[in-house]
């Protein structure tokens, strides 16, 4: 009778590739903290009070919350130009420019809410994504203040 070599049971699974580490304070993944704190302003102070370690999660709120604070004041900027593009003395010519400026205001609102989709696909992927003037103010805040 032949010696039987003992056969060793495989390793247990690891962890899923594309799956990252759970977040130290929220106790969710760091990828789904990252994409929830993408939500303009709200997203971004709630995760970036609640998660106080994990750099990615405080970075993608902290980004947020500046992206936030920049979407308010371009809507109240809109408002405005649209206000003053109203009150044209000549009623035919203000109206088309409200008409024309409102075209522009709502192709800059479509671009914000690309840039939020991104912002949390990336998120989302375990990318650390800067948005553009946005990012690196984000990154010296999370970086400075951590």
């Amino acid at each position: 009778m032949p010696d039987e070599v003992p056969t060793q049971s495989p390793p247990p699974p690891g962890p899923e590739p594309g799956t990252s580490a759970k977040s130290t304070s929220t106790g969710l993944p760091s990828n789904v903290a990252a994409a929830i704190a993408c939500i303009p302003l709200i997203g971004g102070i709630i995760f970036y009070i609640l998660e106080k370690h994990d750099p990615f999660v405080r970075f993608y709120a902290m980004q947020s919350i500046i992206f936030g604070i920049g979407w308010i004041l371009i809507s109240i900027g809109c408002y405005l130009v649209s206000g003053l593009l109203g009150a044209f003395p000549i009623e035919v010519i203000a109206v088309i420019l409200q008409r024309l400026w409102n075209m522009i205001a709502w192709l800059i609102y479509v671009g914000l809410f690309v840039i939020l989709i991104v912002a949390v696909i990336r998120a989302l992927g375990g990318v650390r994504w800067e948005i553009p003037y946005i990012g690196p103010v984000a990154r010296r805040q999370v970086e400075g203040g951590a």
